[in-house]
């Protein structure tokens, strides 16, 4: 699997939305490319459900969305309509139709557990410059959270803004801040820990 940090290859495939290049589709925006095992499964199902009830919430963070899996743009279509009946909301991200496992091999997605060619459950967030920002891999039996990915796309954009914070544990938006090591901020409160060091600093959002 591809490293945080590398550049994410660009290649063009068919989808459910026609040809795709994946450059010029995301253009300088954001991206979520996710993979899934297969269609006209359950967890998967009820995974792109929720992700299309929250398109709203990707287009406000300037983030576009893409699915893939091992599967034939015929297919996604058909399956597109089974999750549209169970969301109540039609699917609104494209769709790649990867039958031959060229692209799911080439960024590491193929669950190599299986005696089938399938793509894991993964999260890549690509950055406007095409860099690897996040990578999360889930096993087939465990369902995505995608508030959860909303909250790292949130952190991931915010410290793209401000170099000197990164974001504490459970962090979500209007929360206290974590004064990145190095920097010095105006207001920044400095917790007293034991060993008389320095390090661990907060301030308000």
């Amino acid at each position: 699997m591809l490293n945080l940090g590398e550049t994410f290859p660009n290649f063009t495939a068919q989808s459910t939305a026609g040809t795709i290049n994946l450059y010029d589709y995301l253009a300088d925006k954001w991206a979520l490319l996710l993979s899934h095992p297969s269609d006209f499964t359950p967890v998967c199902t009820t995974e792109i459900g929720r992700l299309s009830q929250l398109n709203n919430e990707f287009d406000k963070r300037n983030v576009k969305v893409l699915l893939i899996s091992c599967d034939s743009v015929d297919d996604h279509n058909k399956w597109a309509q089974d999750v549209s009946h169970y969301c109540q909301c039609q699917v609104p991200y494209p769709i790649i139709g990867d039958q031959s496992g060229t692209i799911a091999n080439m960024i590491g997605m193929l669950d190599k557990g299986s005696d089938k060619m399938i793509t894991v459950r993964a999260v890549f967030v690509i950055s406007p410059d095409k860099r690897v920002k996040a990578i999360i891999s889930y096993p087939a039996s465990t369902g995505r959270n995608m508030n959860e990915i909303l909250r790292l796309i949130d952190s991931l954009q915010l410290t793209a803004k401000r170099t000197d914070v990164v974001t504490p544990v459970d962090w979500k938006v209007g929360g206290d801040l974590i004064v990145k090591p190095g920097a010095n901020i105006e207001g920044q409160r400095v917790v007293d820990l034991p060993s008389g060091k320095d390090y661990l600093k907060f301030v308000n959002n």
